[in-house]
């Protein structure tokens, strides 16, 4: 599917009038969130937020992730049908400013990596005979509440309370991981909060071991030397602060001139700076474990050689399969509303975008070394045939 849509497309899905979203959280009055309030899984939700914000590897591999899941192909019985709702994928008007299901999905996913837990809402076009929009749902917008163990109800938050919303069959909720018995999620961040809170002590300790460097402080020691210059020392002592602070002053250039035994020396200099890569690159090496991003990927030189090897290749492949069959039931039903509200009876498949992360010189021998073995397996069988 392609990631921009014609502007012509745009303008089109424009005129389409949509039914008002049910998982918006209702305005009272503009200190309505006081109202709103359910201390719940908000604290865990910022905290993970927080994560992304201030580790950039972090967010980088999250958004590789979504990036590297790649595209897909919707079919149908017929190809009238197929060309139809292939025009629906690319034109659906997406929350207030995207256009096409892709758009939908990478928030989707990255909402399910981040927290753990995405919800969208299907929203009907007024007169209930098409799809208007997609909608992404915050999750301090609604709350997920289970009816038993087989059933999860969608809740929106409003005065207080958790207000089931009307139409379930309109929502699209995935959970990543999730532990028995819960309906939400785990977020793939769940076991990074204590490295991450590490590797940012480390940095902020880089940061102001170079902001001292940047910005000196000098210890200026007096030592009298005779009775005379003890009895004098305050004042002497005051006088030397006053012609340092002057000689130190910004924007101009002064001698320091004293007389006596006066010692110079600047604040920490004489203390080593801790190397820091080595604790740095533990933690880096937990977080590329978590996420699954090869180093290379993430600007992280580990080796000799920035080339994927094909065991890193095969186990990545294996985890953005993962998320797509997370993403396959939620395009089904998506595209399965679509089509029963537009008449269609047709079954459709979802044929995602191969992943190519190898070599293509490395493949194309590959596949010649077993196409050679092929052949030469069916000249032994010809001639164990031809013998007997």
């Amino acid at each position: 599917m392609s990631r921009n849509a014609d502007p012509a497309e745009a303008a089109a899905c424009d005129n389409v009038e949509c039914s008002a979203v049910q998982t918006a959280r209702p305005v009272s009055h503009p200190f309505h969130d006081l109202n709103g309030y359910i201390p719940l899984s908000g604290p865990e939700r910022r905290l993970y937020a927080s994560i992304r914000e201030a580790v950039p590897i972090i967010d980088a591999a999250i958004s590789k992730i979504v990036r590297l899941v790649g595209g897909f192909q919707v079919k149908c019985d017929d190809d009238d049908t197929t060309a139809e709702l292939k025009h629906f994928l690319d034109t659906v008007q997406v929350g207030s400013t995207g256009i096409g299901i892709n758009a939908f999905l990478d928030t989707y996913l990255d909402q399910l990596i981040t927290f753990g837990t995405a919800v969208g809402e299907i929203v009907p076009s007024c007169r209930r005979d098409t799809i208007g929009a997609l909608y992404n749902v915050p999750l301090h917008d609604i709350e997920i509440i289970k009816n038993g163990p087989l059933q999860a109800t969608v809740c929106r938050r409003e005065d207080g309370r958790a207000v089931p919303v009307k139409y379930q069959s309109l929502i699209l909720l995935s959970a990543l991981n999730p532990e028995p018995g819960s309906a939400y999620g785990t977020s793939l961040l769940r076991s990074l909060p204590f490295v991450s809170a590490i590797l940012l002590k480390i940095f902020n300790t880089i940061g102001m071991n170079f902001e001292r460097f940047g910005n000196l402080r000098y210890a200026v020691t007096y030592k009298p030397e005779t009775q005379l210059d003890k009895a004098a020392a305050k004042n002497r002592a005051m006088q030397i602060a006053q012609e340092w602070a002057s000689a130190m002053q910004p924007g101009s250039v002064k001698d320091f001139i004293s007389v006596g035994d006066v010692q110079i020396r600047v604040i920490g200099s004489d203390n080593q700076i801790l190397d820091s890569s080595v604790p740095v690159k533990h933690m880096m090496e937990q977080i590329v474990a978590k996420t699954g991003i090869p180093p290379f990927m993430l600007g992280l030189s580990w080796s000799t050689t920035e080339k994927m090897s094909s065991q890193q290749a095969d186990i990545l492949t294996s985890e953005l399969e993962a998320y797509r069959r997370m993403l396959s039931p939620i395009i089904h039903k998506i595209c399965d509303i679509w089509l029963r509200l537009n008449g269609h009876s047709s079954e459709i498949s979802i044929e995602w975008d191969n992943i190519n992360l190898q070599d293509e010189v490395e493949m194309a021998r590959a596949q010649l070394l077993t196409m050679q073995a092929r052949e030469i397996e069916e000249k032994i069988s010809e001639t164990e045939d031809q013998t007997e």
